[in-house]
């Protein structure tokens, strides 16, 4: 349970007060219950982006609750300078949230040594039948390749025995099953198998 003060545009308060003032957050509930999530990775340009989006409306279509996360190793800021939300994080707050009429938001810092990342997520991802997650390709988890012929590198599956599978139209020897690229609606259906759903 989170213990939070509203104040909204409209509260009066006096300054002198806010010494007196205790904000206790008992529990953020960051670990929720694990949430079946596949990996799709891939080198560069490889067309990982494309396919999940293809996956998304398929699955969406079947009648899936589907999440997506977007895996990345560069350091990008995802709030917006200057905002009242980024204000909020500088000035020492531990996370913090954004509600609006057509979307909410949570931001809070990000570890990239912490194992348990995908953990905090859980929780806000805990209504989706499967996570899709793009990159990453260091997981434990589930993980399947896409791969095109046009990227002029081997599939990362050539070193990689822990890629389930790759997803490819292009002719190429690899240790792991070829799925076809241009079968979406097949790879929909495998990526239920391996979140634990049934396929009609």
């Amino acid at each position: 349970m989170v213990k939070y003060l509203r104040l909204s545009g409209h509260d009066k308060y006096d300054g002198s007060l806010l010494p007196r003032l205790v904000f206790r957050v008992e529990s953020l509930g960051w670990k929720g219950t694990s949430m079946k999530r596949i990996h799709i990775i891939g080198r560069k340009d490889s067309g990982k982006t494309t396919l999940i989006v293809e996956l998304v409306k398929r699955l969406t279509s079947m009648g899936y609750r589907v999440g997506t996360v977007k895996h990345t190793h560069h350091r990008h800021e995802l709030d917006t300078p200057g905002k009242d939300s980024f204000r909020h994080r500088q000035a020492g707050a531990a996370a913090v949230g954004i509600l609006s009429p057509g979307m909410t938001a949570v931001f809070w810092p990000s570890d990239s040594d912490r194992s348990d990342q995908y953990d905090r997520l859980s929780m806000l991802l805990a209504d989706c039948d499967l996570v899709v997650v793009e990159g990453d390709s260091t997981t434990d988890a589930e993980k399947i390749e896409v791969w095109r012929a046009a990227t002029s590198t081997k599939p990362l599956a050539t070193d990689d025995p822990s890629i389930l599978a790759v997803v490819t139209d292009d002719s190429v020897e690899v240790p792991v099953p070829l799925w076809p690229r241009s079968d979406v609606a097949g790879l929909a259906a495998r990526l239920v198998e391996l979140a634990g759903g049934k396929t009609e």
